[in-house]
């Protein structure tokens, strides 16, 4: 299974990213190990959603970080 999340950081801002172990990579992500959060800790999830295909999920997670993908994040997701 893949999963692309969504994170709340510390700054108010938006976090989207993709894994295949959800658990442990909101662990990477609270203790400082990914450079792109580390200084806008603490993170909260605020959704995600499940893929058996690695392939649908990347391309789920480029477009939530495109314009359009933001905004559909935003009207229904968050």
């Amino acid at each position: 299974m893949y999963y692309v999340y969504i994170l709340q950081c510390s700054n108010g801002k938006l976090y989207t990213g993709c894994t295949s172990d959800i658990n442990k990579r909101l662990e990477r992500h609270n203790n400082g190990h990914v450079p792109s959060t580390k200084n806008i800790r603490p993170l909260n999830l605020i959704t995600y959603t499940t893929f058996i295909d690695r392939y649908k999920a990347f391309e789920y997670e480029k477009y939530l970080k495109s314009g359009s993908g933001r905004a559909f994040a935003k009207r229904h997701l968050i």
